[in-house]
């Protein structure tokens, strides 16, 4: 039992279930614009959002020497630069605009992480921007990218899917923002932070009426995806109505992330 707990806490840690998240949403993109086969976009953002997550977990906490070296840190820190190799490698395989659309995602990641200004703190804790900056990277990185790197043509229902997956990253790092609401700094001015636990949750609730509605905007409509998308608004609900301070980690690091996992897997299979 204790090691199942420990490769399961490795799984987490290692940020491997929320590059699982990330692919899933590269696949549902590629399913949603009919975008032949092209596996080297989805291990890209897999083994990319490995080494960024690691890198945005670990990095400062290990700059500033209060991250003690255990055996797992070393593992992860291992698999991390096994990953980057593995980006490299996919890396060269896309198209070109897609690289230099990508290598400004990496910035953004830079700019979240590292304070490039003296005396001023990195974007992570700039107040109230943290929400914005995570979505829009999410938007970007599993929606823009397979797009360019297909070569077809935008249309509205790009920009459509782009507005829809920006609110369903929003509301789920509102359910983060409420679970971390004990631990997070005062000065950045999260969601809950300035309107409260209940009023976030009214409007992440009020947030999925036009994620829903939006499909209905669409020039091709899809009726299995109606069905998808209701029941992911309500999976989406119940994770939010039930958020609290005192759920534990794997609240948001396993159940909440598997969200988009499970959005790909229904629809797959219905």
């Amino acid at each position: 039992m204790k090691i199942f707990k420990q490769i399961f806490n490795f799984y987490i840690n290692s940020s491997i279930h929320v590059a699982l998240s990330c692919y899933s949403l590269v696949k549902m993109t590629q399913h949603m614009f009919n975008i032949s086969l092209d596996q080297s976009i989805a291990n890209f953002v897999f083994f990319g959002t490995i080494v960024g997550y690691n890198f945005v977990k670990y990095d400062a906490l290990a700059r500033a020497k209060k991250l003690l070296m255990r055996t797992e840190l070393k593992i992860i820190a291992l698999f991390s630069f096994f990953a980057l190799i593995l980006v490299g490698f996919y890396f060269f395989q896309l198209q070109r605009i897609t690289q230099i659309v990508a290598v400004a995602f990496l910035s953004i990641t830079l700019l979240y992480t590292l304070p490039f200004f003296p005396n001023r703190r990195n974007a992570r804790n700039w107040a109230g921007v943290k929400i914005y900056i995570v979505a829009l990277c999410w938007v970007g990185v599993t929606l823009g990218l397979p797009v360019l790197n297909a070569a077809i043509s935008i249309t509205s229902d790009f920009y459509l899917k782009c507005i829809q997956r920006f609110i369903l990253i929003f509301v789920l790092v509102l359910i983060f923002e409420i679970i971390d609401l004990a631990n997070d700094d005062p000065h950045l001015k999260t969601v809950p932070q300035q309107i409260g636990v209940k009023r976030t949750k009214i409007l992440g609730i009020l947030l999925l009426i036009p994620f829903y509605f939006l499909e209905f905007l669409k020039s091709n409509f899809d009726e299995k995806q109606l069905i998808v998308n209701l029941i992911l608004v309500a999976l989406i609900s119940l994770f939010l109505l039930f958020a609290n301070e005192k759920r534990s980690k794997y609240y948001t690091s396993f159940w909440v992330e598997s969200v988009p996992i499970i959005w790909w897997l229904l629809l797959v299979s219905l």
